[in-house]
């Protein structure tokens, strides 16, 4: 960041702390006159509003042909990160699903858990009022329950799985929220998203300002289009390269700055099977649903990082147990790429924390993580009572 003698900068410098009373307009501006370069993102098909756009059935194409298809995809990853880091800090992944109908069944098992959601009376939002939206939580594992065969097709996305890794690296997690705005739904308030973005402005100073910088890196936003959403429904508001403003998590709910971002925002119109993610300090708010029949429905992914915590609690043992027979019938018929894509989906990729006693390392300096043990366990065709014995046996050793 280059503007380092703004009052915010110098006083986070002196202090190693930043202050919501010395953020300015302008220090934002400038790092918005930024000019998106198609030479930065040559994967991309176009740059939309400076906003780069891919082609999912390119992307898989490209990679299918390639000389040398790890390095290949490495490449896109790292383009891809310098976008969220560097660039405008979003892009667009149009037909991130080759086969809408795979979206179609999701939407159904979706539909049918807003309807429970809603008899329920567990709506909430963080950041619209009640009624304008129906929101679901822990989307991830209700749907793997309920339909894992769904589940399996959906998350069994190896395009889906570059993106995440391409942020995060492996043994990310997901957890995914479904949000469906409703006709009339107004917009959210500009904000930032987890983790320093679930702070108000006088918790979020407490943190040093090197944690300002950090806690964008544990986190990739996400929402897959599960209906066409045109700009009359509302489709999100992005503010390109907002997220290299240093205080930006302590600007929601000032009216400059909401003023600002009214002013300048972008917004994307995308269709089903399109997939959008951004850097978790992109200001961005979902906007009003002008229409009069859409009910903008999309599955929010919020995928974390193996060294920081997710949002929601998930069973990932009971997940495992339910996914995994659906994995072994879908062999032959699954590409081993989005087989792997699904099981990162489902299970817990990283081995910590553990209780070292019973679960010590073996071989190595970590235990075996519950995805190493699924991928074993699809490699040597345990049946599902082997696997869920190995892994319940796993689930043991790591209490405390």
């Amino acid at each position: 960041m280059s503007h380092t003698s703004t009052p915010a900068l110098t006083t986070a410098s002196a202090s190693g702390y930043l202050q919501a009373v010395h953020c300015e307009i302008g220090d934002l501006d400038a790092l918005l006159q930024t000019t998106t370069r198609t030479e930065d993102c040559p994967q991309a098909v176009h740059i939309l509003q400076g906003v780069p756009v891919y082609d999912g059935k390119a992307l898989r194409a490209a990679h299918a042909s390639a000389a040398d298809p790890i390095a290949w995809r490495n490449a896109l990853m790292a383009e891809w990160a310098g976008v969220w880091q560097n660039g405008p800090g979003l892009l667009v992944v149009q037909g991130l699903y080759a086969d809408v109908a795979v979206v179609d069944a999701t939407t159904a098992a979706f539909q049918s858990l807003i309807e429970e959601s809603r008899k329920a009376g567990q709506a909430g939002d963080h950041f619209a009022k009640p009624g304008a939206n129906d929101r679901v939580w822990n989307a991830l594992e209700k749907l793997c329950l309920r339909a894992p065969d769904v589940f399996a097709a959906y998350y069994g996305n190896a395009l889906l799985a570059t993106v995440c890794e391409a942020w995060l690296g492996p043994a990310y997690q997901f957890t995914s929220q479904i949000n469906c705005v409703n006709p009339g739904g107004q917009a959210q308030v500009a904000h930032r998203d987890y983790h320093l973005g679930f702070f108000n402005a006088a918790g979020a100073e407490r943190f040093p300002a090197h944690v300002h910088r950090l806690s964008p890196l544990l986190t990739l936003q996400g929402a897959v289009a599960h209906v066409d959403m045109p700009l009359e429904s509302g489709p999100t508001l992005y503010l390109p390269h907002s997220q290299k403003y240093l205080p930006g998590y302590l600007v929601s709910g000032m009216a400059a700055f909401q003023d600002y971002f009214d002013s300048h925002h972008v917004q994307l119109p995308l269709a089903k099977g399109d997939g959008i993610f951004f850097n978790p300090a992109l200001l961005h708010a979902a906007g009003t649903n002008r229409s009069s029949h859409i009910r903008r429905m999309a599955n929010l992914l919020q995928v974390s990082s193996a060294f920081g915590r997710c949002m929601e609690t998930v069973d990932r043992v009971r997940m495992a147990q339910h996914l995994y027979p659906c994995l072994v019938r879908a062999r032959g018929a699954m590409e081993p790429a989005d087989i792997e894509a699904a099981v990162a989906a489902c299970a817990e990729g990283y081995a910590f924390p553990t209780n070292l006693d019973r679960d010590p390392p073996m071989g190595g300096l970590a235990p075996l993580s519950q995805q190493d043990l699924m991928r074993t366990a699809l490699a040597k065709g345990l049946s599902t009572q082997q696997f869920q014995n190995t892994l319940q046996a796993q689930a043991q050793t790591r209490l405390s």
